[in-house]
């Protein structure tokens, strides 16, 4: 800061020093003009001698006007050239004065001028000196034509009329002149620079709570923008460009209804007296968002309205998250609810189930009796399989955590797939294996997870297709290592709408599913702290991934 104050002084003189060359160069230019005029009109005034020395020191100060530009050039220091400058500047003027009439000629106040630029460029001590130069050889030149040691050019004649009371009397005059302006001359100069200075410090105060301002804007992590009262939009902040892919540049100026058409409607229908709403709405890159706003007013220091403030955040995590929470809550219902009803099931399927063995070795059946004793043993295997599937949804197993291999677990589900119902000769299975396919969980809940999933797909082909199974070392979705398993078909696909569905326990789109297969994929890979995930399109297949801890 105190570097770019020290420059920022020094090219404020430098500018002033050549404003000072040039301005000096404009007053002699006066001169010679005025000068000039007098020969051209053929005025007595000023004698041919007189006319000639001021040609003289015209030529002077022009030749002296380079010679100051090139001193600056080589020496920058800003007293050594204006002390240089003044002096030889009070020279000049008095010689001036002296050949234009001495203490008739009109260029005595030119003094003023040198003092006057001495004080802005040295200050009050500067200023004095230059006035003690001047007020000595300006009454140095009048004593010396009163006692007529010297003979001014402004007569021919040499005529001297002046009383010595009259001269002396102009002499004290000049010099009080000289000083008072000096001192007025210092005193304006030290006022100025002192407002300059408390400028200075309250446009730094002003930049620095500038910058405090938009810092704590530009760091806040909702979306902040201001709009005047018709509507323009006129500040954005970082967190609103991030949030909706609009930045500042694209915006600026533009109406709010232009580029947020959905919220500037939502608000006005909106019959909240905070005026916040949620509604969903695209992004700038067609994502859908949830987004949350709050409308305020936006008033000056007089309490008057000047525009509106649009606070608003990105809640599509946040809603997600809460889904999360929603579906979590259902499942640990349905969970408990599970356990109860596999537990009211277990004792008289097992008495049902004891019953009937008794009587199949028992009872020589024949024809009719032994069908419906078939129908009865099937009966009793889907309740067992639902009694499993039940417990299976209500209580994975925390604790038998092994080592296993998902491609020996992968392969034993494909070797059993083979003699199932669902195999169909026309569907090709392909793997791709990476080199560490260890996972630490249960194997029995890993097998069942395994084996749902790839039934669904074997279901999802009737007609033959092609399975795709794949393994690969992830981190990219948790902090730790994970093996990402990844099973594809080629089948028709699910619709979208269904996609937010199929994962809830009892929902199926099969006339003899019971809705848990899925729904207990999910719940064994939730409580082996994995995630499952599933993507699928109309005539575009299925892909399920499943993220496991790895060894």
């Amino acid at each position: 800061m105190e570097r770019e104050k020290t420059i920022t002084t020094y090219d404020r003189a430098d500018s002033r020093i050549w404003w000072l060359l040039f301005s000096r160069v404009a007053v002699i230019s006066f001169v010679l003009g005025v000068t000039a005029f007098i020969q051209v009109k053929g005025t007595e005034s000023l004698s041919s001698a007189s006319l000639h020395s001021v040609y003289s020191i015209i030529g002077i100060t022009y030749a002296l006007s380079i010679f100051y530009t090139l001193l600056y050039r080589r020496i920058r220091n800003i007293g050594v050239n204006i002390n240089v400058q003044s002096i030889c500047d009070v020279v000049l003027i008095t010689t001036l004065v002296y050949v234009t009439g001495g203490i008739e000629s009109m260029y005595s106040p030119f003094y003023f001028l040198v003092i006057i630029y001495t004080v802005l460029f040295l200050g009050r001590r500067g200023g004095i000196t230059i006035a003690s130069v001047s007020s000595i050889l300006y009454g140095l030149l009048l004593d010396l034509e009163f006692y007529q040691v010297i003979h001014p050019f402004y007569s021919v004649d040499h005529h001297y009329s002046f009383s010595a009371g009259y001269v002396f009397s102009r002499i004290f005059i000049y010099v009080i002149l000289f000083y008072i302006i000096a001192l007025l001359a210092s005193f304006v100069v030290e006022r100025e620079k002192k407002t300059r200075i408390l400028l200075s410090e309250k446009v730094s105060a002003f930049d620095r709570l500038d910058l405090l301002h938009r810092s704590i804007i530009e760091s806040v992590e909702s979306g902040i923008m201001t709009t005047d009262l018709s509507g323009m939009i006129r500040s954005f902040n970082r967190a609103a460009e991030k949030i909706t892919g609009y930045p500042f540049h694209e915006v600026k100026d533009r109406h709010v209804d232009e580029i947020f058409p959905e919220i500037s409607a939502t608000m006005a229908n909106s019959s909240n007296n905070n005026k916040r709403v949620e509604l969903n709405m695209p992004s700038r890159d067609g994502r859908p968002m949830i987004v949350g706003f709050s409308l305020s007013p936006l008033r000056q220091g007089g309490g008057g309205d000047i525009g509106r403030i649009w606070i608003f955040q990105d809640l599509t995590a946040i809603k997600a998250m809460q889904a999360e929470v929603d579906k979590s809550k259902r499942l640990a219902l349905i969970g408990e609810m599970s356990a109860v009803l596999a537990h009211e099931l277990r004792n008289p399927l097992a008495s049902i189930s004891g019953s009937i063995q008794i009587l199949q070795r028992d009872l020589a059946l024949d024809g009719t009796d032994r069908k419906l004793m078939d129908i009865v043993l099937r009966g009793k295997d889907q309740l067992e399989s639902l009694v499993k599937d039940f417990l299976l949804l209500a209580r994975p197993n925390p604790a038998a955590r092994d080592v296993i291999d998902i491609r020996e677990i992968i392969g034993e589900v494909l070797d059993t797939a083979r003699f199932d119902r669902e195999w169909n000769d026309d569907i090709i299975i392909e793997q791709t294996w990476c080199d560490n396919t260890r996972i630490v969980g249960n194997k029995t809940e890993i097998r069942q997870a395994l084996w749902n999933i790839i039934l669904n797909a074997f279901q999802a082909m009737p007609e033959g297709g092609r399975l795709n199974v794949e393994t690969a070392a992830t981190n990219e979705t948790m902090n730790s290592a994970y093996l990402k398993i990844v099973i594809e078909d080629t089948g028709p696909g699910v619709d979208e709408a269904i996609l937010d569905n199929i994962l809830e326990p009892f929902y199926t789109t099969k006339e003899k599913g019971t809705g848990l297969g899925l729904a207990i994929v999910g719940r064994i890979v939730e409580s082996h702290k994995g995630k499952f995930s599933l993507e699928s399109k109309i005539d575009g297949g299925t892909r399920c991934s499943i993220f496991l801890p790895a060894e």
